[in-house]
């Protein structure tokens, strides 16, 4: 037998099934012609990567060694919830539901597919929730659902698409306010769905078609800790160390720990999910769950949520009082509005649940009683009419042992392996899995090598959160994630296009670079992103000028790039409209509008057709260059939107062991390790340029060496970069420019805007003093 060095080992495993030897592109014979195979550089499709998309350290790879640059969206908003969703009946029919044809019936794919495969945006985080599998009831999956899904994925190889599946969830569960879990969760713990929002269990005016308005706008993130999501979410994790005397009776007769049984019935219906999907070609990987939260565990004090970590907004009740509101007690609450600097203040208080309505149900197995003050948490004073806090840390250590517990080390990271385990059982090994954090955390330090899961992906989110809670964008913008962490406040604010470029390029290299020191050389894909297109007070809607939506998407996909990162944006939804938004909890963040784009039977679905264009907004700043498969590991990549210009540059790699040199300092996104990558079978790269950014319009190329070659084919939206050689350490640059040129548009700065009048009143006030003095 013929022994292989570990990183030879390891390409012959992501070859196709049987290869025992690496794949060779043909661009590695010498006598090949620059962009002669048949695949384009965003073909993800088994052509288009030579078999299987893999990892090696940081990146993605294909079965030629190139490092895949991997980009997308989320499809979709749509899909949070059903067809035959009915504002104005919920939470009635719950059992009923429908989500066949989320997000979008299956005789639209091909348009769909076809825009995106344009738009070069063809890595897909593939939206999924639990009630959408098993809504009817516990064991009850939706078999016309799976046929569905299925049917929509295995067309995903023929559009050059691959997608990760992620379960998606807000807030647990549409019935407490987001998305999610199905409503018999709820109900199996003893909630009552329909005094949910009476009681101040839950806020869901935004799932039945509200948070458009002022009053409204941006509520929906405080139900986090509202009774009903924080109590689910709680037994989710750990029931069995905070709720032991919850116990739920199956269907079957069978009596389990509430931790227990919600966890097993989300695995059980994860491994139908995956034995149904597992076996395309077009799913990479799955992901756990979107955006966990930890509920009430590690909270310190029962008297008042965290506002550095917690959104405060509208009425705010404390974990006491959510449980007094929950068992009937007309409770006082803290009201919370927006403010400046601080973003929101205590302006007021007002009673809730004046009606007396219980969140508990009286024949469920709480037996109507608050499940927190049957396990001894608080207790009620009749005499004072008031509640008590009882066990003040409980939250914070187990009750049992008084050991203090961590929600990651203790609860998260143990399931994420069950749940790897069941996933890769019902399909494959080979899958991918795709994890996150607690939303607006850095990667925690303790998620060490151990704890992590083989072929695993970090998927952190990144949402400016200053245009998130304003909804509003401009020349000034706010490093919140500075703030928040005690940077001091003149070092966190930005000025212009420029500034906001910067702002958001240093937050999100953050984010990345904490993944690498804590994870170590583990991929990174930021799978949500986004810019709400209702800014401004919905301005663009009525003007069509989304002048600050497009600077805004700009900034954020240049930080991404900077981070050399790939990402999946929020979001392509096929049933945005102006009005509506994507009516949920009224967000509306999709720069796709189905009432703007032209009808099925006027659209070409070639993919150099500009007839799919019609509905996108801000195309501008959203469909852009980038390297797609690179022979070499990439070290930088500027677009400058405002001209269309673009510099790429990478590095051939070396194949033998990691100097010591590339351990020294922290992690960093600019400074990529250079050995011990996968032998290169190809000395093709292949960079995604948009045809809309190149129809009737000369391609420059400049830098290569005297023996290289390139070919732009327009029809592929592809341009090839052949190599005439790969030498290891060697640093290669393109730069590419269009002509004739466009008139570029200021990407404008706090100088370039100010730095003529300081100039003019610093001459005058030292013309001044020499008057003065020379008196």
């Amino acid at each position: 037998m013929t022994s292989v060095t570990p990183s030879e080992a390891s390409f012959i495993l992501i070859g196709p099934e049987g290869s025992q030897k690496p794949r060779r592109h043909p661009s590695s014979d010498p006598s090949y012609v620059v962009g002669s195979t048949p695949s384009y550089a965003h073909d993800w499709s088994p052509n288009g990567v030579g078999g299987k998309i893999g990892t090696h350290g940081r990146n993605f790879v294909d079965a030629y060694g190139r490092v895949c640059s991997l980009r997308g969206v989320n499809l979709s908003g749509s899909s949070k919830t059903p067809v035959n969703h009915l504002h104005e009946e919920f939470p009635a029919s719950h059992r009923e539901v429908t989500f066949v044809g989320r997000p979008f019936p299956l005789e639209e794919a091909h348009e769909h597919l076809s825009r995106l495969r344009r738009w070069g945006l063809t890595f897909v985080r593939f939206l999924v929730t639990w009630e959408a599998v098993e809504h009817e009831g516990h064991g009850i999956y939706d078999t016309e659902y799976l046929e569905y899904l299925h049917s929509v994925l295995s067309l995903f190889p023929l559009y050059g698409l691959t997608a990760f599946v992620s379960l998606h969830q807000d807030v647990w569960s549409r019935y407490s306010g987001g998305s999610g879990a199905p409503a018999w969760t709820l109900e199996m713990v003893g909630f009552d769905l329909h005094a949910l929002e009476d009681s101040g269990a839950a806020w869901l005016t935004g799932v039945k078609g509200g948070g458009h308005v002022e009053a409204e706008r941006g509520i929906w993130p405080c139900g986090y800790q509202k009774l009903a999501a924080a109590t689910m979410a709680t037994c989710f994790w750990a029931g069995d160390t905070f709720a032991p005397n919850l116990r739920i009776k199956t269907r079957e007769g069978q009596e389990m720990s509430v931790q227990q049984f919600l966890q097993n019935a989300f695995l059980d219906m994860w491994e139908v999910l995956a034995r149904t999907l597992g076996d395309l070609e077009g799913v990479l990987g799955f992901e756990m769950m979107n955006e966990p939260h930890r509920g009430y565990i590690d909270l310190p004090s029962l008297h008042a949520f965290d506002y550095n970590t917690d959104l405060h907004l509208s009425h705010v009740p404390s974990a006491l009082q959510s449980f007094m509101l929950g068992s009937g007690h007309p409770t006082t609450v803290g009201v919370w509005t927006r403010s400046f600097p601080l973003p929101t203040r205590l302006t007021s208080q007002s009673v809730l649940n004046s009606s007396s309505r219980k969140a508990w149900r009286e024949d469920g197995p709480t037996g109507g009683k608050d499940i927190w003050e049957m396990h001894g948490v608080w207790g009620y004073d009749t005499v004072k009419k008031d509640g008590v806090v009882l066990r003040e840390s409980y939250f914070v250590k187990d009750p049992m042992s008084g050991k203090k517990v961590d929600w990651y080390t203790d609860f998260y990271y143990p399931f994420i392996h069950r749940w790897t385990n069941r996933v890769r059982s019902a399909s494959s090994s080979e899958k991918h899995v795709f994890v996150e954090p607690i939303p607006n955390e850095f990667c925690p330090e303790s998620w060490t090598t151990e704890r992590q899961p083989s072929s695993m992906v970090y998927a952190p989110h990144w949402y400016d959160l200053r245009v998130l809670f304003d909804k509003a964008h401009g020349e000034f913008s706010v490093n919140v994630q500075g703030l928040s962490r005690g940077m001091f406040p003149l070092k966190a604010f930005y000025w212009g296009h420029r500034g906001a470029r910067d702002n958001f390029s240093l937050q999100l290299r953050n984010i990345v670079e904490a993944g690498y020191k804590s994870l170590g050389e583990k991929p990174v894909i930021i799978g949500e992103c986004g810019v709400p297109m209702d800014m401004n007070k919905g301005q663009a809607f009525k003007t069509d000028d989304w002048k600050w939506q497009s600077r805004m998407m700009d900034a954020m996909i240049t930080g991404l790039e900077r981070s050399l990162v790939g990402f999946t944006l929020w979001n392509y939804n096929p049933e945005n409209d102006d009005k509506r938004g994507d009516d949920w909890n009224g967000e509306n963040f999709s720069w796709f509008s189905r009432t703007r784009a032209l009808p099925a039977s006027e659209l070409s679905l070639d993919q150099n057709s500009a007839t799919l264009d019609r509905g996108g907004r801000i195309l501008e700043s959203v469909v852009r260059p980038y390297p797609a498969k690179t022979a070499g590991i990439p070290l930088r990549f500027e677009y400058e939107m405002a001209t269309g210009e673009f510099t790429y540059e990478w590095a051939v790699p070396f194949t033998s062991a990691v100097e010591e040199s590339e351990h020294d300092g922290a992690p960093s996104v600019v400074h990529p390790p250079l050995h011990g990558h996968l032998p290169l079978a190809a000395r093709e790269t292949e960079i995604f340029v948009p045809s809309m950014l190149t129809h009737g319009r000369k391609v420059v190329v400049r830098g290569l060496g005297p023996e290289d070659k390139y070919l732009y084919d327009e029809n592929r939206q592809t341009l090839f970069v052949l190599l005439d050689s790969l030498v290891p350490g060697m640093v290669h640059k393109v730069t590419v420019s269009f002509g004739p040129p466009r008139v570029p548009l200021e990407v404008n700065d706090f100088w370039s805007d100010f730095g003529g009048r300081i100039f003019t009143a610093s001459i005058a006030f030292i013309a001044f003093l020499i008057f003065w003095a020379s008196r």
